[in-house]
């Protein structure tokens, strides 16, 4: 249960540094108005609250499923 919930985390983070991206170039091919760089700003926090845990807690899954094989379970 918690793997999926981190799966998408994980994706829901690097998608939103995504939308990131994209708004920052679309900005400085236009114009860096205030509601652009409110997109900007708000998709980096949020990808980061959701991407920074989700990262440590993938490390985690990753050595509860390694030393549930190693067990036998």
């Amino acid at each position: 249960m918690v793997a999926k919930w981190n799966t998408i985390a994980t994706k829901v983070g690097y998608a939103l540094f995504a939308v990131a991206i994209v708004m920052f170039f679309v900005a400085l091919a236009t114009d860096f108005s205030s509601g652009k760089v409110t997109i900007i700003t708000t998709s980096m926090i949020i990808g980061s609250v959701l991407l920074a845990p989700a990262i440590v807690v993938g490390y985690a899954v990753k050595a509860a499923e390694k030393d549930d094989v190693a067990r036998g379970l």
